[in-house]
């Protein structure tokens, strides 16, 4: 798979956009399509050094590739900041990719306006105020769009409600956007199951063996496996748009 350069705009590789681009799976997908030859604007939130450390890294192998861009997505006005930041930076955007996600337990009962503002924020109000202001400059650009939902959008997890419901609306919001960019932009998603366990132990080892156990492939996945399959969709995939490919080891077909 490889990247055809255009010959226009300021940069001479197509422009990708990755929310929480930082760590994880979202530094996966900036490298595996930076490799790929994109050029990337690498938004965080909270991590700074990690971004600068990913963006030098990869301006050392390719001057001028990579440039870090910080915001809060949740709130008013970041979308269109972002949005107006990179185009000004790098002359167009070809692709976005919305990963970034807060998640959390939200045991009914003790759901607040702060946890709906946290969650929905992310998952839901990020990714399509994002996508609107990129609308104009992704149809000029015949771009496309991934979506990094989860296998509990339509599947929930006991005591994530509130979760459950932010990446169920940006799974209608996939194809919603699907329809309403077409034919210019393409817009699909990827439902992760068990690929990068939550870093503050909201998971037992017990229960993380459990949730194995019930997938077919009886492991966990790679953020490398996220990485290669939103690259897939974004540039090898022309005559997909409005679709979510769950990447589970096969746990949604099981749960």
């Amino acid at each position: 798979m490889s990247i055809t350069p255009p010959s226009s705009h300021r940069t001479a590789f197509p422009v990708v956009i990755v929310t929480g681009s930082a760590r994880r799976v979202g530094a996966a997908i900036s490298r595996e399509l930076h490799q790929l030859g994109a050029s990337l604007a690498l938004h965080y939130r909270t991590s700074k050094d990690e971004a600068e450390r990913l963006a030098a890294e990869f301006n050392a192998i390719r001057p001028g590739s990579a440039w870090t861009v910080d915001g809060d997505l949740a709130r008013d006005d970041v979308a269109q900041r972002l949005a107006d930041a990179t185009l000004a930076h790098f002359g167009r955007v070809d692709a976005l990719v919305n990963n970034a996600s807060d998640f959390f337990p939200t045991p009914l009962g003790q759901i607040d306006n702060k946890a709906w503002d946290r969650l929905i924020g992310s998952n839901l109000k990020a990714p399509l105020f994002l996508t609107q202001a990129l609308a104009p400059a992704l149809t000029a650009a015949q771009g496309a769009v991934v979506n990094i939902v989860d296998i509990h959008a339509e599947r929930p997890l006991r005591h994530y409600p509130l979760y459950c419901a932010a990446k169920a609306g940006l799974a209608g919001l996939t194809r919603a956007l699907a329809l309403e960019l077409a034919p210019a932009v393409r817009v699909n998603g990827i439902a992760p199951g068990p690929v990068a366990w939550p870093e503050d132990e909201q998971f037992s080892a017990t229960e993380r063996e459990r949730v194995l156990a019930h997938t077919l492939l009886r492991r966990a996945g790679s953020p490398e496996d996220i990485a290669r399959t939103t690259a897939f969709l974004l540039f090898d995939a022309p005559y997909i748009t409005g679709q979510i490919l769950a990447v589970d080891g096969g746990r949604s077909a099981h749960l």
